[in-house]
């Protein structure tokens, strides 16, 4: 048999691109890949590194080149330089740090860095910084820290690259890296001074104490950066007439870093930055970029008033640019800032608001987040009627969020309980399937404490029930609001709203209409099977009609309908007398805090502990009285003792008579996390029947001006606790105050011992995916001992 030869690698390439289909591709890489494997058995030396690019391109393709790794090793280790360049290119790519091979290269590349051979060294360096391990980093750091003073551009450049790599494996080498940056700075090699700002962003990020011996070095950051905006560095750098933006937008993130939270830093930068803001070119794409991050550099910083003022302004001729993603950024940014700036983001309400009305999604709904954002006592009307009108266009997936947002936007800064109650109507006729679960409680609970405006509110929703019946949230607040108030709809009289005559049949028609309906859900019919129950009391006639409906129901499949008509019909039967007083109006309930709960929750244990108190006093003194009883009435007789009412009395011990318990000991609240809004409080109760279990409510609250949502909080405790978590109340946090999400942790910890609890959050906040793992150490010694 003929062996047929081993191919070229521009043969191989040529024949597989001439492939027509992927099974004679697949043929072509099986022969070459055995002529690859004989050729590393047979051990050519002079032939090796072809066999290994050839081995490399069919890894580029996707097919398995585990097997040429040993010979990368051995490629790196000869001393010819075609070898070396082949065997690194090959440890880039067939090596990382999940296999043990890529330790047995650390000599090797320590030996090629002491050499004197730029090439080499440069070889070594790249490999180092791509699959260098944490092991390789400690072992070969003081290696790569002579090279950053060599007096050759080209090694030195590769060496601080590498040095990045470093410090980001092991932050703990920062030490070494730190007295060669200084020196750098001085370099006027454009890739040198940019990898040494990257160098020493790293290190500040990293190291506390280098971000303290850094500081020292902003004056001479300034420069640079003054030098780069007035007179230029090199020609061959700029692009689009922007002088070098790469560096000088290395060099802002730098300041940005120096400055925060440190008063004379960002003084030394404030004249600087409104110099770069003011002088930028913003008609080519790299202008944006340096003016964006000025922007993010003075808001990080403790700039002035008027610095922040200029930035937003920069944002908000952002949302002017036809560049679709500038327009994002410029959104998200301002959506961060509105906390800090409201009055200035205020400013740019109108650029906002015709952001809505972008054909992009994701722009339409960071445009709807920041539009939300900036809603405030004075705006409330012009904003809630512009969110309102965008609400009839806006995308299905995007109806949800702005529904729920103009209802809190509503609750917070309505001007008038009448504007109140119809924002919430419009909003429930627009989109009523998208508002959020409390929608219909929350609007019923404001008609019922605005007695002036029930006869308003029940016309107003008979009208919307009469033409739509589809909206389920509408169709609750509509038939709980005619069972509640339904003789004032037949009165006809209502200054505020047009004549309106609308007869009893019309109205039961309507609420039969709803029960028969197949849109209707199963808690719909329920408030329409009530609303009938509570119209027999209030109009004059129709009770034989609506007896006759109820019972109907008696025989529903869905089991709570059933239950309800069975004991509405038991009414009608034998409790008609009682049938008027039992459906009256729903008496006002009013919506309490967590203090009001707690005061309410206070007054009944004291309360509860004080009839206990005179029940004992009462008990202990018929008992008395009889033991006179048996004694007689002799002159000789001991006055009776006197009574300690309280637990320790000796005759309330003797006699074991029922006394309140002492309350359980109160223990305070804790509040375990806070950013950008979002709040992590964490209250405690322990049972007084088991002193063992710790029960923990964990409550999230927003701030903010977006919705925190996916929201998970996990938790996990040492293995001598046993922890429970029960299903948390929801999994959005909603903006501005809203409803929190609670969770309860129960926590048995049967040896008392000291607690120790870590959490770990995972949410979507600000269009950004967040996840925080913390540990809560300063609990209180309540909560174990």
């Amino acid at each position: 048999m003929m062996v047929v030869p081993s191919l070229k690698l521009q043969d191989l390439i040529e024949e597989i691109r001439g492939a027509k289909t992927q099974a004679q591709e697949r043929e072509v890489i099986q022969k070459e890949c055995a002529h690859i494997r004989a050729s590393f058995r047979d051990g050519d030396p002079l032939d090796r590194h072809r066999q290994l690019a050839k081995l490399l391109y069919v890894h580029m393709l996707g097919y398995p080149a585990h097997f040429g790794q040993m010979e990368c090793l051995k490629l790196i280790a000869s001393s010819r330089f075609t070898d070396k360049r082949v065997g690194y290119l090959g440890a880039m790519l067939l090596l990382d740090e999940r296999q043990d091979a890529h330790l047995l290269i650390t000599n090797s590349i320590k030996n090629d860095l002491s050499q004197g051979i730029q090439a080499v060294q440069g070889l070594a360096l790249c490999t180092l910084s791509t699959m260098g391990s944490a092991e390789m980093c400690r072992d070969l750091a003081t290696e790569v820290e002579k090279l950053l003073l060599l007096p050759s551009s080209y090694v030195r450049k590769k060496a601080i690259l590498t040095a990045v790599h470093m410090i980001r494996k092991v932050p703990e080498l920062s030490n070494i890296f730190l007295p060669p940056c200084a020196q750098l700075l001085h370099e006027r090699h454009h890739g040198i001074l940019l990898g040494t700002v990257t160098l020493i962003t790293e290190l500040c990020e990293r190291s506390p104490a280098a971000l303290k011996h850094f500081r020292k070095v902003v004056p001479q950051l300034v420069q640079i950066l003054r030098t780069l905006v007035t007179t230029g560095y090199s020609t061959e750098h700029s692009i689009s007439g922007v002088s070098d933006p790469f560096l000088q937008v290395q060099i802002l993130r730098l300041l940005r870093i120096l400055g925060r939270n440190h008063e004379e830093s960002s003084e030394t930068m404030n004249d600087l930055l409104a110099q770069v803001a003011t002088n930028t070119d913003t008609s080519r794409n790299a202008g944006n970029a340096v003016l964006f991050e000025t922007v993010l550099t003075i808001m990080d910083i403790r700039s002035v008033p008027g610095l922040r003022v200029l930035a937003v302004n920069i944002l908000g001729r952002f949302l002017l640019n036809n560049d679709k993603n500038i327009r994002y950024v410029a959104l998200t940014s301002l959506l961060r800032m509105v906390q800090s700036d409201h009055s200035a983001v205020q400013r740019h309400r109108p650029t906002v608001v015709e952001c809505l009305r972008d054909p992009d999604a994701s722009l339409s709904r960071r445009a709807l987040e920041l539009s939300l954002a900036l809603v405030n006592s004075s705006n409330v009307r012009a904003m809630t009627q512009e969110l309102q009108s965008f609400l009839e266009s806006c995308p299905p997936d995007l109806r949800a969020d702005c529904a729920s947002g103009i209802l809190l936007a509503a609750e917070r800064f309505a001007p008038t309980k009448r504007w109140h109650i119809d924002t919430i109507l419009r909003v429930l006729t627009t989109a009523g399937t998208y508002v959020r679960d409390d929608a219909v409680a929350n609007l019923t609970q404001l008609i019922a404490g605005a007695q002036e405006l029930h006869a308003y509110s029940v016309r107003c929703l008979y009208s919307a029930l009469a033409e739509d019946i589809s909206q389920q949230p509408l169709v609750q607040v509509a038939a709980w609001c005619i069972g509640e108030y339904g003789d004032l709809l037949l009165e006809g009289s209502c200054e505020e709203t047009e004549p309106l005559q609308v007869e009893e049949e019309e109205v039961l028609a309507l609420l039969e209409k709803v029960l028969q309906s197949h849109m209707s859900l199963p808690a719909t019919r329920g408030y329409a099977l009530t609303a009938l129950m509570k119209l027999s009391t209030r109009l004059r006639g129709g009770s034989d009609r609506i007896r006759q409906v109820v019972s109907i129901f008696g025989s529903c499949l869905d089991v709570e309908l059933q239950q309800r008509a069975v004991e509405y019909n038991t009414l009608f039967r034998k409790y008609d007398h009682m049938r008027a007083a039992i459906l009256e109006k729903m008496p006002l309930v009013e919506r309490g805090g967590p203090q009001v709960d707690g005061e309410a929750e206070e007054s009944k244990e004291t309360q509860c502990s004080e009839t206990a108190l005179v029940s004992t006093e009462s008990q202990a003194s018929k008992l008395l009285d009889l033991l006179d009883l048996l004694d007689g009435t002799t002159e000789d007789a001991q006055p009776s003792p006197s009574l300690d009412p309280s637990p320790r009395g000796t005759l309330v011990h003797l006699l074991d008579l029922p006394c309140a318990p002492p309350p359980p000991p109160s223990i305070p609240d804790l509040r375990a996390f806070e950013r950008e809004g979002l709040q992590l409080s964490l209250s405690f109760v322990r049972p007084p029947g088991t002193p063992a279990l710790l029960l923990i409510t964990v409550t999230a609250t927003n701030t903010s001006g977006a919705d925190v949502t996916h929201f998970i909080c996990q938790a996990a405790v040492p293995k001598s606790f046993q922890l429970q978590l029960q299903a948390p109340s929801g999994n959005t946090v909603p903006a501005q105050g809203g409803l929190p999400v609670t969770q309860l942790l129960r926590i048995l910890n049967p040896n008392k011992a000291p607690l120790r609890l870590k959490l770990r959050l995972t949410y979507n906040h600000f269009g950004r995916s967040v996840q925080e793992i913390f540990e809560v150490n300063n609990l209180p010694v309540e909560t174990w001992q």
